[in-house]
């Protein structure tokens, strides 16, 4: 048996799935250079592959091989390994290749029988697919493993990532091999989910059969081919396996939870996702999760394996090798990158021939036109072209690199969040370097970011052009707000903001606020430190009409600063200088715009370091740079895909620089889609996202079981309750004489003196020593909308027990979990409702002895203090000397779930939903009868609390419409 440093066991309910890293030529003689590895299931064995791999196909079909391992994922009980199996090398960095993955594996890891079948079934796909390339060479530029689901697996997805378009290969898209679909076929079919979605829809069987296709695993399939093969049929193996259960007397298994439910779903999307998307990239040699300037600030640590190395910002499968790690060989765990990698090579003239003889110029040159130049796989091994002495070749290679923190889908991650994160951060880096890269000629890096307007805000997906929306207190923005700039400047030095929003309009509601943030941020920083500099270009209203090219006037501002900031140069693995500072280009999305100002200024660089070198752009033939434009179009396309499931708008003048019509139509197209998106598919996309990076556990698929929904784990709900629970107290507790007890967050009905209403929400309780306050907070703006005050005097019960409000998913009819408390109490003089209100109004003439203001006086404000007085009848009974008696009324509160997606992957524990629940019945009892005292002989007092069902299962089921658990199913069928 090897030895355990060289294996590692995935998963105990498999016995025998190891994973053993190779030897390879060309590795295994440093520590940062991860190597192949095999995973090994009994006689099924997984292998990754070496570089000079060429297939081998006398092996038996119960083994394939892979380039890598992605990691392991557990949901409930259900374990996948994902590991790559097609990928395209697509730039190559100081004779390093990068690769893009084109296609992954997901071998279920719970069951022998399944893990066998499964690795089989890939086996025998990969090596169909290895022969058929075997016999068509005329695709063989690159080295590329074909896709497991060869027939389009992803096009049977709704889902957002669902493209076949390849936007991560900017070397293999050449002008003019690119077939341009019409409008409606790009939106309808090819760009929009929704077609596909419609067929499945209006299909009598698609639903039924796209549940049983699951990419990678595929067993089924596995099983139909066995049976062909052996013409077992279906019976005799549904015999087979009843048999087998009733000798090994299995246990019937547990039902199924909602992660596992949706199993399928999940899968689809992480082999699309990770797979045939084509937006992971990754390298053996290279760090590419950093910049030539962050890795020479490393180079001390080069003997460092490169998971070590990598930076955890942009190391997006950094959760999914936790399994791997501790097992005492570092080869195993291979970084990937999410975003972009594109390459180009183009030929610069000292001193260009004239216009009239460009034709004469390359046919002496043996070369083809700039516009049609590209890079074969390795430069370094190509022979040499006959170059004029004045001539000289250039690599160019954009590298896109998304965030792992607030990462995800466009109106579902917005703005910031309390660590300082935006949504949609990029860094992209161009780099410039000789076609040979050797060590004596210069390498110029220069690193641009996109990112949210760092501030908290959402927008509906609702609406074609919604309205943002601010959250939070200015306090709460302004804290982020300064986090997000401490980590900028660390990062980059010096930072200039391109502001592309409108000034007028929507937009301008958050650009405002930017504006505003900016400017305390810079009064607020020491003296002689350098400012935050802020420039807002409305593109929409500068470039009006189509005419793109007034982006010039921006450059017109900007082209000193840009000199000033400069970039990164090294030479013979030195750095000869670095770039002292970054520009931050945003406008709402940080997509369309975005793009197109962002590749005029790394055109701008380019220029300015071809100048250096000796080289004139303006005076070269191929002055529209057709390269260029193509390269960084493919980046914004990529990103775009990648944040809003569709390529970028206004791309028709990044390529070509020219804008008309046609463009004007295409985007109309990819804002419906986009629209479509996402109202629907990227719901359960940010979910599962989410549960890749470890930011939820796998309970977020029962939440999004419950409302189609999840929580963003970016804002802590502890701290925001532990805030709304203080702002509350200074609110609703106006006599200093109350002894504050406690407070508590919990669920009740919109409507009061109900036990059940819909919505229910989230509100604050208060325990003073003589009075109970039921707040009604605004969590999206931080402060108090109402709130109810009710003296312990007049408590005469209390009700603990099962409380169910819904039973659509399990989790809600959970028994167990769902528990409340009824406070039932007789108004009393003492008894009020205080509202918030945002309109002057009045509902009574009579003073309010506890404010000393009339009715409801408080006009709109922002204030917390500013809370307007409502007299209840008991109070106005007091007042005018009549009495009337009232009838009981009762405060409903239901306890929180106590485990959740978020805190059970940050591992924070809380009290049991009972428990909650009882320390707050028994402190509230306590504190009643302190406030109700008896005469000295009387008996002693009974507890006023009772057991019993609030709503119990079978009363929540009756009283649950039809019409609702249609709507919930049909939600749930297009949802998830």
């Amino acid at each position: 048996m090897p030895s355990l440093a060289r294996k590692l066991l995935i998963c105990a309910a498999v016995d025998g799935l190891v994973v053993q890293p190779l030897a390879t030529k060309g590795q295994g003689q440093g520590q940062r250079t991860p190597s192949p590895v095999k995973i090994k299931y009994g006689d099924a064995t997984v292998s990754s592959l070496p570089r000079d791999y060429s297939p081998d196909t006398s092996k038996p079909n119960s083994s394939f091989e892979a380039f890598g391992v992605v990691g392991l994922f557990t949901v409930s009980r259900l374990s996948y390994l994902i590991t790559i199996t097609g990928r395209q090398q697509v730039a190559q960095i100081r004779g390093f290749p990068v690769y893009v993955v084109t296609d992954v594996a997901l071998t279920p890891c719970t069951s022998r029988n399944e893990a066998e079948s499964a690795v089989a079934n890939t086996a025998t796909k990969l090596r169909r697919a290895s022969a058929e390339r075997i016999i068509d060479d005329s695709d063989s530029e690159s080295e590329i493993d074909a896709p497991l689901n060869s027939g389009g697996d992803d096009a049977e997805d709704p889902g957002a990532l669902s493209d076949r378009e390849t936007p991560g290969d900017g070397l293999a898209a050449r002008p003019g091999n690119q077939r341009r679909s019409s409008i409606a076929e790009d939106v309808i079919k090819r760009r929009g989910s929704y077609g596909r979605f419609a067929q499945r829809w209006f299909s009598r069987t698609g639903w039924v059969l796209d549940q049983k296709r699951n990419p990678g695993i595929n067993t089924i399939e596995a099983n139909q081919a066995g049976d062909s093969a052996g013409n077992t049929k279906k019976g005799d193996t549904d015999k087979e396996l009843s048999d087998k259960v009733v000798k090994e007397k299995v246990d019937p298994p547990p039902a199924p939870s909602a992660g596992e439910t949706m199993m399928p779903k999940l899968l689809r999307f992480a082999h699309i996702w990770l797979g045939t998307s084509r937006s992971f990239f990754f390298s053996y040699d290279l760090d590419i999760t950093r910049s030539l300037a962050g890795q020479s600030a490393i180079a001390a640590t080069v003997t460092l394996p490169l998971h070590q190395t990598a930076d955890p910002t942009f190391f997006w499968n950094q959760n999914l090798l936790k399994p791997f790690h501790g097992t005492g060989d570092a080869s195993l765990l291979l970084p990937l990158m999410q975003g972009f990698v594109g390459q180009r090579t183009f030929v610069v003239d000292r001193h260009p021939p004239q216009i009239d003889s460009q034709e004469d110029s390359l046919e002496m040159n043996n070369l083809t036109p700039p516009v049609e130049s590209e890079m074969h796989f390795p430069p370094l091994e190509r022979a040499s072209i006959d170059l004029r002495a004045s001539e000289k070749k250039f690599v160019i290679t954009i590298m896109s690199r998304r965030s792992t923190r607030r990462a995800g889908l466009r109106y579902l991650r917005r703005g910031i969040d309390e660590s300082g994160f935006t949504a949609n951060y990029v860094e992209t880096e161009q780099i410039l370097s000789a076609s040979t890269w050797e060590p004596a000629s210069k390498i110029f890096s220069f690193v641009q970011v996109r990112g949210s307007i760092p501030l908290f805000f959402t927008q509906s997906p609702y609406s074609l052009k919604p309205i943002p929306v601010l959250q939070h207190s200015p306090d709460a923005n302004f804290r982020a707000f300064k986090k997000h700039f401490e980590h900028m400047g660390k990062a980059y030095g010096s930072i200039q903001l391109v502001n592309l929003v409108e000034k007028h309009g929507v937009e301008a509601i958050i650009g405002n606020e930017y504006e505003k943030a900016v400017k305390k941020l810079n009064e607020q920083k020491a003296e002689g430190s350098q400012p935050v500099a802020f420039e807002w270009f409305d593109f929409h209203s500068a470039c009006r009409g189509m005419k793109f090219e007034n982006v010039s006037l921006l450059l017109d501002t900007l082209g000193r600063k840009i000199e000033e900031t400069g970039s990164t140069v090294e030479r013979d693995g030195q750095l000869v200088r670095k770039q002292n500072g970054v520009l931050r280009t945003n406008c709402m999305d940080c997509l369309d715009r975005t793009n197109v100002c962002q590749s005029s200024f790394g055109k701008f660089m380019l220029n300015l370091q071809l100048k250096e070198e000796g080289f004139d752009m303006t005076a070269q033939i191929d002055q529209e740079n057709s390269w260029f434009n193509t390269l960084w179009a493919d980046n914004g396309d990529a990103i775009s895909k990648q944040y809003a499931s569709t390529a970028a708008m206004k791309g028709d003048y990044t390529r070509t620089r020219k804008r008309d019509y046609r463009g004007m139509v295409n985007d109309l197209g990819l804002s419906l889609t986009r629209f479509y998106n996402g109202m629907v598919n990227d719901y359960f996309s940010q979910a599962a996202i989410d549960f890749f990076l470890g930011n939820v556990s796998s309970m977020v698929f029962d939440e999004f079981e419950a409302t189609m929904m999840s929580k963003d784990p970016g804002v802590s709900m502890s701290k925001m309750r532990e805030q709304a629970i203080e702002t509350s107290q200074k609110i609703a507790i106006e006599d200093d004489k109350e002894d504050f007890i406690g407070g508590w967050t919990l669920l009740s009905p919109h409507t009061s003196d109900t036990v059940k209403s819909v919505p229910i929400e989230e509100v604050v309780l208060l325990l003073t020593d003589t009075a109970l306050y039921l707040c009604r907070f605004d969590w999206k703006l931080d402060k108090v909308s109402s709130f109810e005050r009710v003296d312990l005097a007049h408590v005469v019960s209390i009700k603990v027990g099962t409380y169910i409000t819904s039973t659509i998913s399990p989790a809600e009819a959970d028994e167990s979990k769902n528990i409340g408390i009824v406070v039932t109490y007789e108004p009393g003089k003492f008894d009020i409702k205080r509202t918030n209100t945002r309109s002057l109004s009045s509902t009574s003439g009579e003073p309010d002895q506890a404010s000393g203001k009339k009715g409801v006086v408080e006009g709109p404000t922002v204030a917390p203090a500013a809370v307007s007085g409502i007299l209840n009848q008991g109070i106005l009974n007091a007042i005018t000397g009549k009495s009337q008696a009232q009838p009981p009324r009762k405060i409903a509160l239901k306890a929180l779930q106590s485990r959740t997606a978020v805190s059970d992957a940050k591992d924070v524990k809380r009290m049991a939903e009972n428990e909650y629940i009882n320390v707050i019945a028994t402190e509230i009892e306590r504190l009643v009868f302190r406030n109700q005292p008896l005469p000295e002989d009387s008996e002693p007092r009974k507890s006023i609390i009772e057991k019993g069902d609030i709503i119990s299962l079978a009363e929540a089921k009756k009283s649950t419409g039809i019409l609702e658990q249609w709507g919930h199913s049909i939600k749930k069928l297009v949802w998830a």
